[in-house]
């Protein structure tokens, strides 16, 4: 069924058609919530990374594990999967199930 959107808009009863612009505007107030960012209480803006920072001074504090054997690296997304994600293997390389799908 198609809609026409340039018909006049049917009020609910409970609404009446004569309400004035601050009454809405009271009424929305009293029920919208404000967003607020959830911020721990040690948590400062040093906390924040800002794209494009100076990481330079940064330690990891990742170990780092090297490829496993049952591990290989797709030529394509250049990621470490396992080898049950070999789609396919040409002149050496090879590549995930997610690039040949």
């Amino acid at each position: 069924m198609a809609t026409d959107y340039d018909e006049p808009r049917v009020r609910p009863e409970d609404q009446p058609a004569n309400e004035s612009l601050e009454a809405i505007q009271a009424q929305r107030s009293a029920t919208t919530q404000t967003a607020l960012i959830d911020v721990e209480d040690g948590e400062t803006a040093e906390g924040i990374d800002l794209p494009g920072a100076d990481l330079s001074h940064e330690e990891l504090l990742i170990q780092v594990i090297p490829q496993q054997e049952d591990e290989f690296t797709c030529m394509s997304c250049f990621l470490v999967h396992h080898r049950s994600q070999l789609a396919r293997e040409k002149n050496g390389d090879k590549y995930c199930t997610e690039c040949e799908g």
